[in-house]
């Protein structure tokens, strides 16, 4: 009877690495740690990173990967497809961990599903299973980000720091933010509006990024909500956002973050990340007919999100319509 394979350990690797760089042969490093040289030649070719070499700490990585089989989402075909469903949907692993769990389905956690989609990258080598991610991250981890730079003037310009402490709460309605979301092909850009209490998302296709059809824009997007809906936006310090204070006809108060400073507006910023998983940069948008666009639009509007105690910005923003729209229909009270 043959002796059962024993995997190797991290301090195996460690070896293995130490020998290799000492230049050992594969015979030599199989003699040192007592196994057979197919294991370690299996070893090195499996485990092994194509630029970085033989790493320990990643070979070790990528054979848990390879080896769980932990997960529910492995032992659970119908959870599996349900979870899988959501994500190619744009779900985050995050709200459709707190939407099961709002509706009383199988629960799954986080970091259950993230274990799963790196496993099956690691297990098959097939990278395209990051697709399933909101970020399209092929390995975790943060990414750097480069700050835009400030437009040199814009006239009548408010800083931020004179907005209403209101809108910095997110409780109260009507407060927004705005920014184009660019594509690759000259002139093809996207007006977003991100509501930041419901975190509502509105947008709509220009046909120029000058200043004054994108004022246009703006005030038509904004001009068929109640008043209270729409009482201050927020833009960054692009030239293409210089005629705002049209937008005070309508009694909306415009202010500017500082320069190099987007995060002053994450909500739209988050936003328009959220949507290029459908929307990519390269994409054309002369190929995009407006009931595709107005549908991946209403499709962010119906995830859940955790901000929100996992209701969809579709459900809290329709909440704050009906509210003021029952407010300004009621009957004035008698004396």
């Amino acid at each position: 009877m043959g002796q059962k394979y024993r995997q190797f350990s991290l301090e195996d690797r460690c070896e293995i690495a130490r020998l290799s760089v000492e230049g050992r042969s594969i015979r030599e490093i199989a003699a040192a740690l007592d196994r057979a040289p197919s294991s370690v030649a299996r070893e090195l070719k499996r485990n092994g990173g194509a630029q970085m070499g033989y790493a320990p700490a990643y070979a070790d990585q990528q054979a848990k990967a390879r080896h769980w089989i932990g997960s529910k989402l492995d032992r659970d075909t119908a959870l599996r497809g349900r979870v899988l469903g959501q994500l190619a949907s744009g779900w985050s692993p995050e709200q459709i961990a707190g939407r099961s769990g709002r509706e009383g389905e199988a629960s799954i956690g986080v970091e259950t599903i993230y274990r799963f989609i790196y496993a099956q990258i690691a297990r098959h080598n097939d990278y395209s299973w990051r697709n399933y991610l909101p970020r399209r991250k092929a390995r975790r981890g943060r990414r750097s980000m480069k700050a835009r730079s400030p437009a040199s003037f814009i006239a009548h310009r408010v800083p931020l720091t004179q907005r209403p402490a209101d809108a910095a709460g997110r409780q109260v309605p009507g407060h927004w933010e705005a920014d184009l979301m660019a594509f690759s092909k000259y002139g093809q850009n996207i007006l977003m509006l991100h509501e930041r209490s419901s975190r509502a998302l509105i947008g709509t296709r220009l046909a120029s990024k000058h200043a004054e059809p994108i004022g246009e824009a703006l005030g038509a997007m904004l001009a068929v909500l109640p008043q209270p809906l729409r009482r201050t936006v927020t833009f960054d310090n692009g030239t293409e956002f210089a005629r705002h204070y049209a937008l005070n006809a309508l009694g909306i108060k415009t202010f500017f973050c500082d320069a190099h400073a987007p995060w002053q507006k994450g909500g739209i910023e988050n936003a328009i990340g959220r949507m290029r998983r459908f929307l990519p940069r390269k994409t054309d948008l002369a190929t995009l007919d407006t009931e595709r666009f107005l549908t991946l639009v209403a499709a962010y509007n119906a995830t859940p999100r955790k901000c929100l105690d996992w209701q969809t910005p579709a459900e809290a923003f329709s909440r704050h319509l009906l509210h003021f729209e029952r407010e300004s229909t009621s009957p004035p009270s008698r004396g």
